[in-house]
């Protein structure tokens, strides 16, 4: 039964049984949902929805190691949390979006520096570490490329 809501939550309701790329699939489904369903964008209910996701994933993550190994790439609900980190109170547009989706896989993937350690952490803190952080990063660089925009007055779609 535990091994059973584990994978249920750590896959993200199955989507980490993806054939192609499931960490980014499930990144476009936290990013369309952040576009389509309003209330996410109310920075108290994704604050709490990025909590439940972490404590879920925390814990799924655990048990998921213990039959799956370190990390299984069927894991996905790290990379909702952390696509939700990426997309916190920015502007709810698809450009805003779109950048915050591609910075996050690219720090996700890329893992640079602190990404790459903070997933060292052991169990699930380690699965959900390093996406959050990489989500931070992605939050901080759209905003920098949105303020450039603004400085140098581009007029970007938002």
């Amino acid at each position: 039964m535990e091994l059973h809501l584990a994978r249920l939550l750590s896959t993200c309701f199955g989507l980490g049984y993806v054939p192609f790329a499931p960490g980014t699939v499930v990144s476009l489904v936290a990013l369309l949902a952040y576009l389509y369903l309003p209330p996410l964008r109310d920075i108290g209910i994704m604050t709490v929805a990025v909590l439940l996701a972490v404590v879920a994933g925390v814990w799924s993550g655990s048990v998921m190691e213990e039959t799956y190994g370190q990390d299984p790439s069927i894991v996905t609900l790290d990379e909702l949390a952390g696509q939700w980190v990426a997309l916190a109170a920015l502007p709810a547009s698809p450009l805003a979006g779109f950048l915050a989706f591609i910075l996050f896989r690219f720090f996700d993937i890329a893992k640079p520096g602190p990404v790459d350690r903070a997933q060292r952490f052991p169990g699930g803190w380690g699965i959900m570490a390093d996406d959050l952080l990489a989500g931070l990063l992605a939050n901080f660089s759209t905003r920098a490329v949105l303020a450039i925009a603004a400085y140098f007055q581009i007029d970007l779609p938002l």
